[in-house]
C-alpha cells in the first residue's frame, strides 16, 4: 500500500473534537478501513487527542491521518510545547479525575504506540492505531489494513 495522508485544520474550542470525529470516518472508510468497530475506536482516539489539545494546548489545531504499510497513525498538532504525561494513578486527585485527567491513559489503552514530535513551536501528538481487520471490497481486496 502506498502512503495516504489527509490533513484537517480544526475549529478552536469545544466543537473541535466533534468536528474531528466527523472528519476521520469517511476518509478512513474511503481508504478501505471499513470495519465499524475499528472506525469507532479510531474516532474515540481522535476525539481524545483533539480534546486534550483543546484543554492543554494552544493556538491552531490540525489533525493528520496517515496510512502506510498497512498501519494507520493519527496525530494532532497544537501550539503548546508542553508535552503530555501520564500521571501516577496512586496520586491522582479525585477532583481531577471527575473533570477528565484520563487522556493519556485512554490513548495508551486504545493505541498500539504513541509519542510526540516538535511542531512549529508547539507539538504533534501521534497514536498508531491497532491493526485493522482484513477489509475486502472494491479497490481493497486482499489488503490487510492496520
Amino acid at each position: 500500500m502506498s502512503e495516504l495522508t489527509a490533513r484537517f485544520d480544526l475549529p478552536l474550542g469545544a466543537e473541535a473534537p466533534r468536528a474531528a470525529r466527523h472528519a476521520v470516518a469517511p476518509v478512513l472508510h474511503g481508504w478501505g478501513y471499513a470495519d465499524e468497530d475499528w472506525l469507532h475506536l479510531a474516532r474515540l482516539v481522535v476525539s481524545e487527542l483533539v480534546a486534550n489539545a483543546v484543554l492543554h494546548g494552544g493556538g491552531c489545531l490540525s489533525l493528520e491521518l496517515q496510512a502506510h504499510d498497512g498501519g494507520v497513525v493519527v496525530s494532532v498538532a497544537d501550539g503548546s510545547a508542553v508535552l503530555p504525561t501520564q500521571p501516577d494513578p496512586t496520586s491522582l486527585d479525585p477532583a481531577r479525575l471527575a473533570a477528565g485527567g484520563r487522556g493519556v491513559a485512554l490513548i495508551e489503552a486504545f493505541g498500539c504506540a504513541w509519542g510526540t514530535h516538535d511542531h512549529e513551536g508547539g507539538k504533534r501528538v501521534w497514536v498508531r492505531l491497532p491493526e485493522h481487520p482484513l477489509t475486502p471490497g472494491p479497490g481493497t481486496a486482499g489488503v490487510a489494513a492496520g
